[in-house]
């Protein structure tokens, strides 16, 4: 039986890394395995991109109207495996559209995303995911200090922010995000 997977963590954790292994360990068996992103993360164009330099291209750019169970049904119902990057880009009723893949389609379907923005608010599809995977896994990664990073700090210019957008993709070299512990994103926000 097919299940909903979401794996998460902060920023660094190999979350896009983790899933082009889980790619290539499909298709090394001779299965399909497609791999999604939504269109908002522009970061590397139509491409999966990790911070160590592994690339793929995408099979499928999520657009925001998209109905997920109508497009996996037409275009990719021989799929033995649906990976999405970024899935905290999803709307709520593309994360139930995943569910209804997993339970009528019968294919796996392996979601990776930040579980919160850089103010600390969780994303639209990565808290309905919360709700309704099947499995849900955090991917670790460690602050500066050592300690377990949970945030995503935004910085600009080299200073941290605390107000602006949900989502600006790091195109701009002004922006950055850093994985943080809680105590240093709190010690970094009071420095300003």
């Amino acid at each position: 039986m097919a299940k909903l997977y979401f794996r998460y963590g902060a920023m660094g954790c190999g979350k896009t890394a983790l899933l082009l292994q889980v790619a290539f360990n499909y298709q090394e068996r001779g299965m399909k395995a497609i791999v999604m992103k939504p269109e908002v993360d522009t970061k590397a164009g139509t491409k999966l991109q990790t911070r160590i330099g592994l690339e793929k291209d995408t099979d499928y750019l999520i657009k925001k109207k998209d109905h997920l169970y109508e497009v996996i049904h037409e275009k990719f119902s021989d799929a033995d495996c649906i990976l999405i990057d970024e899935a905290q880009f999803l709307t709520r009723d593309q994360v139930n559209d995943l569910v209804k893949v997993v339970v009528k389609l019968d294919i796996v379907v392996m979601c990776y995303g930040l579980r919160t923005d850089f103010l600390t608010n969780g994303f639209e599809g990565a808290t309905r995911l919360l709700e309704v995977a099947n499995n849900i896994e955090e991917l670790k990664t460690i602050c500066k200090c050592g300690k377990k990073a949970l945030y995503n700090a935004r910085f600009i210019d080299g200073k941290i922010v605390t107000k602006g957008e949900s989502v600006v993709i790091d195109n701009d070299s002004r922006v950055t995000y850093v994985a943080m512990c809680p105590k240093c994103y709190y010690e970094e926000i009071d420095k300003k």
